[in-house]
């Protein structure tokens, strides 16, 4: 009892992402580069694209909520990471942990559920063209975002529920570097088959059927490609999708790993370093790839650059 009053009063000590001091500094550094990328590679698509009226499309709606997304869900690790790697105890309050586990599966759902979205939004335009602007207008823009942002904390809101609802007596030593559910449940010293039903149903429903919608609109997609007679139409019509595919295959093949699979397959020191990828990693990849990929993202970079280097020698 001792123990589970302290846990509750005093909050969770954090093992970290490594424990050799040696590593604290390069893993400081190297978090702070990522997460600096990160911060300034999404806003400069966000502005971007709300600047720009020629990408006040369908495809560029979702991805400035993407980046948003993004910002918000490295937001939700990064901060206190790098705040512990400079601290002796990495310790977080209980409500502190609340928030975080919170924070951190809201964003995922969400960004789970805008992939899916995007990839319904790419298949009305590589399958149905002519009707692309009536199917995907801007009242349907706004509600699939909507529906990708509710659902997302919905399904948080019931993980971080039925996660604290636990008691925690057996330590408050969280064998993580932030307050994550496999790890969490490690320390109850109560069943957790009811939270491992959650984990399969609300976090399942979010992860594969956002997956199995993506694959089959994807299924869709691919058989109207090839129907394209000529390879320069089959080409064009693909180049539209890659930067999609890429960021799905790298997000959903980490996080289905994570979270889809029994607790007693957890390998928690191998699996700390799986969250930094879907987590900090493709976050920051997500507006580069789509930026390398797209021509006319580049276009208008390079119009910018132009515009602010004649700027700065008209000063």
């Amino acid at each position: 009892m001792e123990k589970l009053n302290y846990t509750r009063l005093k909050g969770f000590i954090l093992e970290g992402l490594s424990s050799d001091p040696r590593f604290q500094i390069p893993l400081f550094v190297l978090f702070l580069i990522l997460y600096i990328i990160n911060l300034l590679a999404n806003m400069l698509m966000i502005g971007t694209i709300t600047v720009y009226i020629r990408l006040h499309s369908p495809m560029y709606y979702f991805l400035r909520n993407l980046s948003l997304v993004d910002i918000s869900f490295t937001s939700s690790i990064v901060p206190k990471m790098l705040i512990d790697f400079l601290s002796q105890v990495k310790s977080i309050s209980f409500a502190g942990c609340v928030a975080q586990l919170y924070s951190f599966i809201s964003f995922g759902g969400v960004e789970c559920i805008l992939l899916a979205v995007m990839s319904l939004d790419r298949y009305v335009a590589v399958c149905k063209p002519l009707h692309y602007t009536v199917i995907m207008n801007e009242r349907v823009c706004i509600i699939l975002a909507a529906i990708s942002w509710v659902a997302g904390l919905l399904n948080s809101l019931a993980h971080t529920v039925f996660t604290f609802r636990l008691p925690f007596c057996r330590s408050n030593r969280i064998n993580h570097f932030f307050c994550d559910i496999p790890p969490l449940l490690e320390l109850s010293c109560t069943d957790t088959y009811i939270n491992e039903i959650v984990v399969y149903t609300s976090g399942g429903s979010v992860i594969i059927g956002s997956f199995l919608f993506t694959l089959l609109s994807y299924v869709f997609i691919i058989s109207a490609i090839l129907k394209i007679q000529t390879s320069e139409g089959r080409q064009k019509a693909f180049s539209t999708c890659v930067s999609h595919l890429s960021v799905v295959s790298l997000y959903f093949g980490t996080i289905v790993f994570t979270y889809i699979r029994p607790t007693s397959s957890y390998a928690l020191e191998q699996d700390r370093v799986i969250p930094v990828l879907y987590g900090v990693v493709t976050p920051m990849l997500n507006p580069i790839i789509y930026s390398l990929r797209n021509k006319e993202v580049q276009g208008i970079l390079r119009k910018a650059i132009k515009r602010l280097k004649g700027h700065n020698i008209g000063e």
